[in-house]
């Protein structure tokens, strides 16, 4: 069995004159989430944010942001083109796009450039590829902000191994003994979790704490494992890096460390070697951080009968 993990994702920012985010009806996130083929499985709210677990990865919705991320053959581009038709482009102070290289590319029902030709056509910006294209790369897109700052950090991971990567591919799975793998309540005690556990395999988590969140997405199947970890925790705010706690955990073949205004410290990672990195400034107020790894031990490939 396949499954497309790797994810689009889009953040969008409102301006102060705009109508609160949070007080949009139920149906307009679900009318725009159909527009990109998801649907919303669960929700998780507090004073700060309303958190929704999808078919497809997680929503996030603040006062005046909204991250957006789906996975799968999902057509992220036609939600956030209804977003911005409907919430009006004079209202967005600033939006960005990110989309990473597929296992299985030619599945998708778009390419990135034909994503940018639809966002641009409703805002403008400026695209980047960060990587070799006939390799592991990533693209961004991103509009020239008028107020807001980004910030936050995602951690990648390929190909997981181990017996949390065996448990997760197991049919004897549940989201109790997950969440207890992955040590979520040791690791963020203060945090309310919500998950779902998807068949034959496959996991999704959203957490929150006051306006601090966490989303974690695994699609574990063997030939084309892929974690991600999005989060705006301060993590110098505690005692230890859960990047490097939740690699250790995972113990991916390689990974990947996004940034936006953020720089994650790399002490404490598994042993590895840093293949590639690249710091850009986006515009004036956000600059993007990207460092690739492998671990430091050279990975024994086993042949496949096809």
């Amino acid at each position: 069995m396949f499954f497309e993990g790797s994810e689009k994702k889009i953040e969008l920012h409102m301006s102060r004159s705009a109508v609160s985010l949070r007080s949009l009806p139920k149906d307009f996130w679900q009318q725009a989430l159909a527009e990109a083929g998801a649907e919303i499985l669960s929700v998780l709210s507090n004073q700060h944010c309303d958190a929704y677990v999808l078919s497809e990865s997680s929503l996030f919705v603040w006062e005046r942001k909204l991250l957006l991320i789906t996975c799968g053959n999902t057509r992220l581009v036609d939600a956030a083109t209804y977003m911005i038709t409907q919430l009006g482009t004079k209202f967005i102070s600033s939006l960005s796009y990110q989309r990473k290289s597929e296992f299985l590319s030619y599945l998708q029902a778009s390419r990135f450039e034909d994503d940018i030709e639809q966002l641009k056509g409703h805002i403008p910006g400026i695209a980047y590829r960060v990587g070799h294209l006939d390799n592991h790369h990533h693209y961004l897109f991103c509009s020239q902000p008028t107020q807001d700052r980004n910030s936050g950090a995602s951690l990648l991971m390929y190909h997981i191994k181990g017996e949390v990567a065996e448990y997760l591919r197991s049919d004897k799975q549940s989201s109790e003994q997950i969440r207890c793998l992955l040590q979520l309540e040791r690791l963020l005690p203060q945090f309310q979790f919500d998950d779902y556990l998807f068949k034959p395999c496959g996991y999704s988590v959203n957490g929150m704490f006051e306006d601090r969140f966490i989303t974690i997405h695994i699609t574990p199947q063997e030939r084309s494992s892929y974690v991600s970890i999005e989060t705006n925790l301060n993590f110098s705010q505690y005692p230890f890096n859960i990047f490097s706690e939740l690699l250790k955990i995972l113990s991916p073949s390689s990974w990947d460390i996004i940034g936006m205004n953020t720089q994650i410290n790399n002490q404490d990672f598994p042993s590895h070697r840093r293949l590639a990195s690249c710091n850009l400034q986006l515009n004036q107020l956000n600059e993007f951080n990207y460092n690739h790894y492998i671990q430091a031990d050279s990975e024994i490939l086993c042949a496949e009968v096809l």
